[in-house]
């Protein structure tokens, strides 16, 4: 199952399983070299996205129309935090009280664009960072074998260090349990660890101090092939785990029959990024190198490796997908440089091929993206709306949906090879927001739930916090930030 050392997978990944690294590049004096596209709006804004997918959003994030009428003059858009408090105390909506579209207006307009407080600086490149559900906890994974678990309530204490356990290259990816007791992570290897995270260990060292499980993905059709996992995530109810591997397949573990309930063929090359489609486990979406999303419906798998639907756009692989959690949309990353709003509603029934688009050589890991390739165009782009102006490049980077607690879910936000975090309007296209700090690729950014504080990791080792004026800073978020700088002879 091991014969494939990973060795090997550096040496296909085109890096060295590292320390820190600093992309000169990127940084010149302390500032990130901004590229001519990250102005505050893109170049070409949504023009005519979904009618659908617009009246959706603005039902979320659009207060009652009589907050507007309080005091003298012109009702106004958007509505000011003094007059939506006015009406509230003065009953105008006849609720008594904010509704959550109410709250998404008002707290929307305050965006978590201050900062950034340090959180934490390894030594070691960031690949995942994440909260909990309920924000509680947030997860950082790194490349040199950590990942660490804080307590936000608690000033950002560190509440589980995890030495890993059998690493490949990196964790690739971590996910928690629904109840936050359990937590699985992938690396370049058939098995998905799993870690007790409500223990009294503070420490946990792999089969020292804790038993980290190990979930073997692997089955008698993959004849012995080592793959890697890209992609892992909890279903909703917790019972089930859903992975993306290297060996172009999409695996379903049974967690309470511990054994693996499903293998699909899904794609002709790696599969980057999974997800449930939304809290019944029925759905699945997926992306791949192959530029496609497919839909999966678990309800009706009956010719094993059919999907549902496939979703055309995207002119190269897909980094990561991100659902809205309806069952209908979704966004995807792709390494064209671009995130895509995609509806199930407008899949095909099957694509074996992508046309013949490409004039170009190209590889993400180390090349930049030919300039000829950034106004082409999907001549079959299925998606409902496109998003510019960050750059995907060098590692799988992530895209997500804002919070609908606090936004309405009427932002989209990623991180980006060029150390910045961008924030787009879902609605126009407009970038609303780009936070610079970093000095290497960032990977992974995550908004907490209810709060307006965002989360940014990257491969400079930083983890830090972005909030809005006023915020509360929790002092152990405002360590000096110490910058370290580490050299190296050659990629292994």
């Amino acid at each position: 199952m091991y014969a494939i050392s990973s060795a090997l997978y550096i040496d296909e990944m085109g890096y060295a399983m590292s320390r820190l690294e600093i992309d000169s590049n990127l940084c010149e004096d302390g500032d990130a070299v901004q590229e001519e596209s990250s102005s505050q709006k893109t170049k070409k804004p949504v023009k005519h996205l979904d009618n659908e997918i617009t009246q959706i959003t603005k039902l979320k994030s659009t207060p009652h129309q009589l907050l507007g009428q309080v005091g003298p003059g012109r009702p106004e858009f958007p509505v000011s935090p003094v007059k939506m408090l006015g009406g509230r105390e003065s009953n105008y909506s006849g609720r008594g009280r904010f509704s959550s579209a109410d709250r998404c207006h008002l707290l929307s307009r305050y965006l978590p664009v201050n900062g950034p407080w340090l959180i934490d600086q390894m030594a070691s490149r960031a690949y995942v960072s994440q909260f909990s559900a309920d924000g509680s906890l947030f997860v950082a994974g790194f490349q040199g074998s950590h990942i660490r678990i804080y307590n936000v309530d608690k000033g950002w204490k560190v509440h589980k260090n995890i030495l890993t356990k059998s690493l490949r290259w990196t964790i690739t990816d971590t996910s928690l349990s629904p109840d936050q007791r359990y937590l699985a992570y992938a690396s370049m290897s058939p098995i998905v660890h799993i870690v007790n995270v409500g223990s009294s260990e503070t420490e946990s060292l792999a089969n020292v101090t804790e038993i980290h499980d190990g979930l073997d993905f692997s089955s008698d059709d993959d004849g012995g092939y080592s793959f890697g996992i890209f992609s892992v995530k909890f279903s909703t109810d917790g019972r089930e785990l859903v992975a993306g591997s290297s060996g172009d397949s999409i695996y379903v573990y049974d967690l309470e029959a511990n054994k693996l309930s499903l293998r699909i063929l899904a794609h002709t090359s790696d599969v980057n990024t999974v997800c449930f489609a939304d809290e019944t486990s029925h759905l699945i979406y997926s992306g791949s190198d192959d530029s496609f999303c497919k839909v999966w419906d678990r309800r009706c798998l009956t010719d094993k490796g059919k999907p549902a639907g496939v979703l055309m756009g995207h002119l190269e692989g897909i980094t990561f997908v991100d659902s809205r959690g309806d069952g209908r949309y979704f966004i995807s990353n792709g390494k064209d440089q671009t995130i895509k709003l995609w509806d199930i509603r407008k899949m095909s029934s099957n694509v074996t091929s992508n046309p013949g688009y490409r004039s170009y050589e190209w590889d993400y890991r180390w090349m930049d993206y030919p300039p000829q390739a950034k106004d082409l165009n999907h001549p079959c782009d299925q998606s409902v709306a496109t998003y510019r102006g960050h750059s995907v490049l060098r590692t799988l980077i992530r895209c997500y949906f804002s919070p609908a607690f606090s936004t309405g879910q009427k932002y989209i936000y990623t991180g980006s090879h060029n150390a910045c975090v961008y924030v787009y309007d879902l609605v126009s296209g407009d970038q609303v927001a780009t936070l610079k700090h970093h000095k290497s690729p960032v990977r992974d950014c995550s908004w907490h739930p209810f709060q307006t504080m965002l989360v940014s990791s990257s491969w400079d080792g930083d983890v830090v916090k972005w909030g809005f004026t006023g915020s509360d800073v929790p002092a152990s978020s405002t360590k000096k930030r110490v910058w370290k700088r580490h050299f190296y002879e050659d990629y292994l």
